[in-house]
């Protein structure tokens, strides 16, 4: 299987900070499964979901166990994201912090400096994405752009 569609497809979502704005537009962005419960009204969502928890508790849910074996593209896709934000960076498509938080998501998703194919821990993924989290939050330009939205409610072009 080609990974590049859904890498490319991820990585849009994730760098763009695309949101679903229902429950069905959530399922046709690949949030949600068509079988995840939906509440509508936002006055029921928090009991709801309570109780949706609480139901699974008595139920004696156990959380899946962790992935031991995804297979990642590897450096070489990650080569091709870094030349197409390249390129979006010298027509002045995205800014500098743009690219730093770009090659981060794009990093995770192909799996770090790996060879193609490589198959790789679910640990490991959230080791990588743990490492870009913590280096991006304390990174002042990602800290004025956190402390925009909260204020101004819409994105800072830093």
């Amino acid at each position: 299987i080609e990974m590049m569609p859904f890498v490319a497809r991820a990585f849009e979502t994730i760098a763009m900070a695309k949101v679903s704005t229902s429950g069905p537009e959530a399922v046709k962005m690949g949030f949600l499964k068509a079988t995840d419960k939906m509440t509508v009204n936002r006055d029921y969502q928090i009991q709801e979901a309570k109780d949706t928890v609480l139901a699974m508790n008595l139920e004696g849910y156990t959380p899946p166990r962790p992935r031991d074996a995804i297979r990642v593209p590897g450096e070489s896709t990650f080569a091709m994201i870094k030349l197409a934000l390249w390129t979006m960076h010298e027509q002045n498509y995205i800014t500098d912090h743009d690219v730093t938080v770009s090659e981060k998501i794009g990093y995770i998703l192909c799996g770090g400096n790996v060879l193609p194919d490589t198959m790789v821990s679910e640990q490991y993924l959230l080791d990588l994405e743990r490492e870009a989290f913590l280096s991006l939050a304390g990174d002042p330009k990602t800290q004025a752009r956190i402390q925009h939205m909260l204020t101004k409610g819409k994105p800072l072009r830093n």
